[in-house]
């Protein structure tokens, strides 16, 4: 009788300013990590507070209490090795600090929270395991709802990045803060104007180092982009590692967004409700990027931070 060989269980918690994720992986090794676990819950942290600078007590309650079924996941599949990320919501509020000692208090879990810089290497790192670049550059992209990650990249080199915080909650808070009607046209004139001088550092480099091979874009809102145009909402383990989203695809869904209101967003299929707002806003980034930089590829990435932090820890990246 041999013994059972006990793999390397790792855990991966990215706290978002929207979403949190979990990722459970066993790591055997000579082949790719055997996902267990692949779940997210739509935690909305910088709802209602985020512009303020703080983490308002409805999102700060349900932070504690996704973490704490996230610990019953980890402990349920024996993990061995857990590692927590969280980002601008957590970088920039005055509370929280005070949200990650609850955390450590209430679940062992330590929370370390990521810079910018940081953040936008994990998610290029992330990327890379989805979709193989090759050698020309791309311009890697990923909407939070508190920061907007900008990368240029190939397979082997980061060649430029920055964190801009004007995620699509702070952009909610700012040119939408009434969602339950149609985005007024002004507003979208007045964000695209926002984020040309906002971006003005992007636009330096993508000059400096363009023309650049397509735009790459990962986490949440791109997700839901590429699930409207399948026309319905995958599970986050349904996910291919990557999807081409047409560019006459966005067009159409950006210009259908601009004509509804909240109810008929929340009605669209593929539409995850809790994004149903804060896609008008982000649409927007996605169109000037795309614009400015004359893009005509997009392709969506499942696969982020958490997946870059893995490829980390295991060596891979």
């Amino acid at each position: 009788m041999h013994a059972p060989v006990h793999h390397r269980r790792l855990a991966l918690i990215d706290m978002g300013t929207n979403t949190f994720h979990l990722l459970i992986v066993e790591d055997r090794p000579g082949q790719p990590p055997h996902v267990l676990v692949r779940t997210k819950v739509g935690v909305r942290l910088g709802e209602g507070g985020i512009s303020k600078g703080e983490i308002a007590p409805l999102p700060y309650a349900r932070a504690l209490q996704t973490v704490r079924g996230f610990k019953e996941e980890i402990e349920l599949h024996q993990v061995t090795e857990v590692r927590a990320t969280a980002t601008s919501a957590m970088r920039v509020s005055r509370n929280g600090p005070d949200l990650v000692r609850d955390i450590l208090d209430s679940t062992g879990i330590q929370v370390e929270v990521i810079a910018g810089s940081r953040e936008a290497e994990l998610i290029a790192k992330g990327i890379r395991q989805a979709i193989p670049l090759g050698q020309a550059k791309h311009l890697l992209m990923d909407i939070g709802g508190g920061s907007v990650e900008f990368i240029i990249a190939n397979e082997d080199s980061i060649f430029w990045k920055h964190s801009f915080e004007i995620g699509a909650q702070r952009l909610l808070d700012k040119f939408f803060p009434d969602p339950s009607g149609v985005f007024p046209r002004e507003q979208v004139a007045a964000e695209l104007e926002y984020l040309a001088d906002k971006l003005a550092p992007l636009t330096a480099a993508v000059a400096a180092h363009g023309p650049l091979a397509s735009l790459v874009g990962s986490s949440g809102s791109f997700d839901t982009l590429a699930d409207l145009s399948v026309g319905q909402v995958r599970r986050e383990a349904d996910l291919p590692p990557s999807t081409a989203l047409p560019l006459a695809d966005f067009e159409q869904q950006f210009a259908q967004l601009l004509t509804l209101d909240h109810d008929g967003r929340v009605a669209l299929p593929g539409m995850f409700p809790m994004r149903a707002d804060m896609l008008v806003v982000a649409s927007v980034i996605v169109k000037y990027v795309l614009t400015t930089y004359e893009l005509t590829q997009i392709t969506t990435s499942a696969f982020a931070l958490k997946e870059g932090l893995l490829s980390e820890l295991l060596g891979r990246s």
